[in-house]
């Protein structure tokens, strides 16, 4: 069975706690980001090293190495997006479809092993990303392809509750 595309806005994060996650985005200081993609890391590992790291818990339900694979992926998307808004003025991000990624890629055969060592790299180079922002930089603006605008700073927040709320999907 196909998984149910993502047609949410989840910009709503940044205004109140997600009641799934529990995670209060809009809270979580965004200079605060980089070291909680890095703590995060080792528990995404945990969660691969599982026997059962590719198994779907349901039918309609990404397993943990689909999940985690979209996380990797998550990681390159907001660090080039990032970096366009410290580059340039006002930037508009190209569309990213992540369930179109999640087929042309085929997240469910990829091995949990090497979507480890990837989401690890990926994690870090997202990191230094957030690290490196200057001071003056975090309210700088960026727009997605449907019209949301984002500071770095609440580009940042937005992006810490995927990877915090994946996590808890996969009881990680």
């Amino acid at each position: 069975m196909d998984i149910e595309a993502d047609t949410k806005d989840w910009t709503w994060v940044l205004e109140r706690p997600c009641p799934e996650c529990g995670l209060a985005a809009g809270e979580v200081p965004p200079t605060d980001v980089a070291a909680r993609v890095l703590a995060d890391l080792p528990r995404w590992e945990a969660v691969l090293a599982r026997a059962e790291a590719r198994e779907r818990p349901a039918a309609a339900t990404w397993s943990p190495t689909e999940y985690a694979c979209h996380v990797r992926d998550v990681f390159v998307v907001f660090g080039r997006r990032v970096q366009l808004m410290l580059d340039e003025d006002d930037p508009l991000f190209a569309n990213w479809d992540q369930d179109e990624t999640a087929l042309e890629d085929d997240y469910a055969e990829q091995l949990p092993s090497e979507v480890a060592t990837q989401l690890v790299a990926a994690g870090r180079a997202v990191a230094e990303t957030f690290d490196a922002v200057p001071d003056g930089a975090w309210d700088r603006v960026g727009r997605r392809s449907n019209g949301s605008a984002f500071t770095v700073a609440t580009l940042a927040q937005y992006f810490v509750h995927d990877v915090v709320h994946h996590l808890h999907d996969v009881r990680g």
